[in-house]
């Protein structure tokens, strides 16, 4: 028996918004287009905000470059605690052993974290121009 849209609990939908291919940084020397790709991305933002999303998921490409220059890294910063810190209640809740997955020097994930308000979670994939070690080699 199919389900009908009807039956299913507003507490039963997840909605993601899904951006890829960001380039954060793309042209950043440019004086023209140096804001280009940062003001994209806060216009990504703010629909993750007006639409009420419960969670970003990012396809790749975060960064235009595998290694961010500094004012890239501050911008793309910036905009994350400008619109992903506030009193919204996360409506996810992490399953896994966070022990067993975070083995890092932040043992659970951050929207869980007591000590920040996480009101937007952003889950990330890389793509070809992004650093998927975590680490950035000198």
């Amino acid at each position: 028996m199919e389900e009908k849209a009807n039956d299913i609990s507003a507490d039963d939908v997840i909605t993601i918004l899904i951006a890829t291919d960001n380039h954060l940084g793309y042209m950043e020397r440019d004086p023209l287009r140096s804001n280009d790709s940062f003001q994209t991305f806060e216009e990504i933002l703010l629909y993750a905000k007006q639409y009420n999303v419960d969670m970003m998921l990012l396809g790749g490409d975060l960064f235009h470059d595998n290694k961010p220059s500094r004012k890239t890294l501050y911008n793309t910063i910036a905009l994350l605690r400008k619109h992903c810190m506030g009193d919204k209640p996360c409506q996810l809740e992490f399953l896994s052993d966070q022990k067993r997955n975070f083995t890092s020097f932040f043992p659970i994930v951050n929207y869980e974290d007591p000590n920040l308000n996480i009101s937007l979670p952003i889950f990330s994939i890389h793509g070809n121009h992004d650093d998927p070690s975590g680490v950035f080699e000198n």
